[in-house]
């Protein structure tokens, strides 16, 4: 095993990769295969990450799905602009709160009542139609083959459907492919998805039928194959027949939106940082909000994943977390105070609300950004605090960035469990349940509406250094994504870190908010520890009012994190991948 190890004790066990032509980081090795072969081929990093997502689609089978999800941050070195795509869908235009509440008793159940539009394979498809090079037959022929020819199941894969299958048993058409023998698919057995591999074909014979056209209306035929002709129809009848809302006209009219980003500012030892994410339809923002309460401390002289270090970055999360949950929801239909979220000064008044000698006991109340905007807060706005709540959780998500020898990156959070909803016999995939992440309260911000997006947590990051591009990177893991790629980007920029000793240094997470996951389970001052945290911080933490729960030494829990340092002057490019579950890098 090779490791290697700097002045910050800090022990690597996978070594630090580099570069100096192009890089790809994602949570499975197959799926980073896939985006070198095209990078290999001369294409740029848009259509790498497209099909290193699409492959991520094929092979992390449980925890991501063709009609999912797919958050999208690009840089676009030509333009040297960053812009995101909106790879969320919404709640079809007939489903309503009152169902739920009176039909279903006060509960968001699992199968195709959770169901909203499919998003996932439009941000696929207009990313690389509006930011590609390639065609969709170049880009989606490696997940085609994978799909067609089958691969074997990896331990992390394995374990996770087999976790998962009391929740599917019930659904014959999932059964007939993640359990064809009686028993959950294992470890190193062969997964086929020939249904799937049967969807591509699909969409590459639509392309191909209209490839006169030019490149980038081939791949929308495609796309209109999925959302307005035959795909789409037979999407929208196993969703209703399974008792969902979605129609055609749903479908018809979804699209992926084109986005500015929101940022948040940094500096630290190692430069001035600016990290670009999506919108506050999803948790991005938050990690925003949480490095510019942070940027007030003196992180370094605390000394890393020391007592005071883990206690003002846990206290930060309980104050971005309260934000997240008192205001963040579908900007299309909420007023969400993102510039005054966002303000610096409003980042110095929540930071001195930390006590650094005592825990809040509690998710700490929201704070007043409506005031950073030079208003009050708009009629009708009322709040309610969460109720502590033992319940479990779902987990879910992979990611996906690369960086091509254009400058050009790519940063994606593909999501959807096979847990969510049934797959849909006949196309291989499950259509998008992230109604899981709806609230039912309609005082809150993400209360279930037809045509909202639920609040998400998948959220894409990429960050600038000194004002030139410098990384893409993000992480699955439910909540844990922003406290993992917080402790991530700030191994690297306090604490002088690689890439590689940032994705595997011990980490933590509070649980002291409510979940994002239907039914929203709330553990007040719980403060989960790995076990490489030293004892004697954990007994310090637990003396500050923490209530403290230690995990793993190398909990899949607390994320599979990956990300690509550029370094402008040089070209050189240094991926890092987590040694947590399935994630791989490669570069050259």
């Amino acid at each position: 095993m090779t490791t290697s190890q700097q002045a910050t004790g800090i022990t690597s066990y996978r070594p630090d990769l580099a570069g100096v032509t192009h890089a790809v980081s994602s949570g499975h090795y197959l799926a980073t295969a896939v985006g070198f072969r095209i990078l290999e081929q001369g294409g740029n990093a848009i259509d790498a990450g497209v099909a290193t997502g699409i492959a991520i689609n094929v092979v992390v089978a449980d925890n991501t799905s063709f009609g999912g999800v797919a958050p999208i941050v690009i840089y676009d070195a030509t333009a040297d602009r960053v812009f995101t795509l909106s790879g969320l869908g919404r709640w079809p235009g007939n489903a309503t709160l009152e169902h739920f509440l009176e039909d279903r008793g006060g509960d968001i159940p699992t199968g195709m009542e959770r169901v909203i539009t499919p998003a996932a394979a439009d941000a696929w498809l207009t990313a690389l139609a509006d930011h590609g090079t390639m065609t969709l037959e170049q880009v989606i022929a490696p997940a085609l083959e994978l799909a067609r020819d089958g691969f074997p199941v990896s331990r992390a894969v394995g374990r996770r459907i087999a976790a998962a299958y009391e929740g599917f048993r019930g659904w014959p058409s999932t059964v007939e492919v993640f359990a064809p023998n009686g028993r959950p698919i294992a470890a190193g057995e062969r997964l086929v998805r020939t249904d799937l591999a049967r969807t591509f074909e699909r969409l590459i014979d639509a392309e191909r039928a209209a490839a006169g056209r030019g490149r980038e209306a081939a791949i929308r035929a495609a796309r209109d194959l999925f959302y307005t002709g035959e795909i789409g129809e037979e999407i929208v009848a196993a969703v209703q027949e399974g008792g969902g809302f979605l129609t055609m006209d749903d479908m018809a009219s979804f699209h992926v939106g084109r986005e500015a980003p929101e940022t948040g500012t940094f500096t630290g030892p190692a430069g001035e940082f600016q990290v670009y994410t999506c919108g506050a339809w999803c948790q991005g923002p938050s990690f925003a909000e949480a490095i510019q309460i942070l940027d007030g401390h003196d992180l370094l002289s605390m000394g890393h994943n020391s007592a005071d270090y883990i206690h003002v970055l846990a206290e930060t999360v309980k104050l971005s977390f309260a934000d997240r949950d008192a205001f963040f929801g579908d900007p299309d239909m909420v007023d969400v105070p993102i510039k005054g979220l966002l303000d610096p000064s409003y980042a110095s008044e929540r930071r001195s609300q930390i006590d650094l000698e005592a825990a809040a006991p509690t998710m700490p109340p929201p704070g007043d950004p409506w005031r950073f905007e030079g208003r009050s807060a708009p009629a009708g706005y009322d709040y309610q605090p969460p109720e502590p709540l033992a319940a479990g959780s779902e987990g879910d998500t992979n990611y996906a960035c690369v960086v091509d020898r254009w400058g050009n990156m790519f940063s994606a959070t593909p999501s959807d469990t096979i847990g969510m909803a049934p797959l849909i016999r006949g196309l291989g995939f499950a259509p998008s349940g992230r109604g899981t992440q709806s609230w039912l309260d309609p005082r809150h911000p993400s209360a279930l509406a037809p045509g909202k997006r639920p609040r998400l947590t998948p959220n894409a990051l990429l960050a600038f250094k000194d004002g030139r591009p410098w990384m893409p990177f993000g992480t699955p893991g439910g909540d844990a994504q922003v406290q993992t790629t917080l402790q991530f980007f700030l191994n690297q920029a306090v604490f002088d870190m690689t890439p590689q000793q940032a994705a595997e240094a011990p980490r933590f997470q509070s649980k002291s908010f409510p979940d994002s996951f239907w039914p929203h389970a709330y553990y007040p001052g719980r403060l989960d520890l790995e076990g490489r945290i030293d004892p004697a911080t954990a007994e310090e933490l637990s003396r500050r009012g923490h209530l403290v729960n230690r995990i793993d030494d190398w909990a899949r829990a607390t994320g599979d994190v990956c990300g690509i340092a550029l370094d402008s002057d040089t070209g050189t490019v240094t991926p890092a991948s987590d040694l947590r579950a399935d994630a791989y890098a490669m570069a050259r």
